[in-house]
C-alpha cells in the first residue's frame, strides 16, 4: 500500500500545493479535474509539463477525480456527460494514471423483468418521457466501461449509498471488469453501513481507497466528517482488512470539511504511518 493526499484539499494553486504535498513524504496525489486542471483547457504540451512537474516532486497521480454536477442516472444531457467523463479518462491516461473516480448515485431497486422486455436499454422514443433512472445509469455505465476498456482506464465508482453486497451484485451484471469501486470508509459509515465489513464483498474490485473519518453526533444531525483518527471508524481493522484482501493500491487522505485542511491532511498521513511504512509495500 502507498499513501497519498487529495491535492485540492490543500487549498492552494497547483504549483504551490505540490511542494506542500511533497513535504508530507507521500508517494502520490489525487488530481481533481476542473479549474487549473480542466482537461478541455490542457493540451499535449501542458499535460507533458504537468507530468514533469509531478516527477520533480517525486509524486505520481494516485487517481484522477471527475466531479459531476448531475448524477450518472440523469437522462438530461446524458451524452454531454459521457463526453465530459471521456475527456477526463483521456486526461488520466495521459498523466499515467489508470484510475478515474466518478460519483455513483444510489442504485435502483431490483424489479422483476417482464417477458416482453429485452435485456438491453430501451431507446428514448419508447418512452413518453425520460426513461427510468436505472435504465439511464446502466446505459451510461456501459458506455463508460467500453471507453475505459479502450483507453486502459478503470472507472472507480465513488460508492457508499448502498451496501457492498448490493453493489457487488449490480456490478456483476456488466461484462466489463473496468467498473470498480473507490472505497471511502466514511461514505459507508455515514450512510449506515459497516465501513470494515463492507470491504469483503468488494474484494478484487477496489483499485483506490480514500482515508476519511466520521463520527456520530446526535440522532438529529447524523454522522459528520472529522479529522482522520478522531472519528468512529476502526482504522486498525480497516487497514488490516485491506491487507487481508491483498490490497496494494493507494490510501489517499481526504479532508473535505474544516478550515485547517492542510494541517489535518498532514496529521492524517502521520496517523496512517502506523499501518503503512514510509517506503510503502
Amino acid at each position: 500500500m502507498k499513501l497519498g493526499v487529495v491535492l485540492e484539499n490543500i487549498g492552494l494553486p497547483l504549483r504551490a500545493a505540490l511542494p506542500e504535498a511533497a513535504k508530507l513524504g507521500i508517494a502520490g496525489v489525487q488530481l481533481d479535474t476542473g479549474g487549473e486542471l480542466d482537461p478541455a483547457k490542457l493540451g499535449d504540451s501542458a499535460r507533458r509539463e504537468l507530468r514533469t512537474l509531478l516527477r520533480s516532486y517525486n509524486l505520481e497521480p494516485s487517481a484522477v477525480n471527475c466531479p459531476l454536477r448531475r448524477g450518472l442516472d440523469t437522462f438530461e444531457h446524458q451524452q454531454a456527460r459521457i463526453d465530459h467523463i471521456q475527456k477526463a479518462m483521456q486526461f488520466a491516461a495521459d498523466l499515467g494514471s489508470r484510475i478515474l473516480i466518478v460519483p455513483l448515485p444510489k442504485l435502483p431497486d431490483a424489479e422483476p423483468v417482464k417477458e416482453e422486455e429485452t435485456a438491453g436499454p430501451k431507446p428514448f422514443l419508447f418512452f413518453k418521457g425520460p426513461p427510468p433512472k436505472g435504465d439511464t445509469l446502466r446505459e451510461t455505465l456501459t458506455a463508460l466501461a467500453r471507453i475505459g476498456d479502450k483507453l486502459g482506464v478503470t472507472i472507480a465508482l465513488e460508492a457508499g449509498l448502498d451496501p457492498a453486497t448490493k453493489l457487488a451484485e449490480y456490478l456483476n451484471g456488466y461484462e466489463s471488469g473496468g467498473l470498480q469501486v473507490n472505497y471511502d470508509p466514511a461514505n459507508f459509515f455515514i450512510n449506515g453501513h459497516d465501513p470494515v465489513a463492507n470491504v469483503f464483498p468488494l474484494m478484487g474490485r477496489i483499485p483506490h481507497s480514500h482515508a476519511r473519518d466520521a463520527r456520530r453526533t446526535s440522532a438529529a444531525s447524523g454522522p459528520e466528517e472529522v479529522p482522520l483518527g478522531a472519528g468512529d471508524i476502526d482504522w486498525l481493522a480497516y487497514m488490516g482488512t485491506l491487507a487481508a484482501i491483498d490490497y496494494r493500491g493507494y490510501v489517499t487522505v481526504e479532508r473535505t470539511q474544516g478550515d485547517r485542511k492542510l494541517t489535518d491532511l498532514a496529521a492524517g498521513v502521520k496517523f496512517l504511518r502506523r499501518f503503512v511504512p514510509a517506503t510503502g509495500s
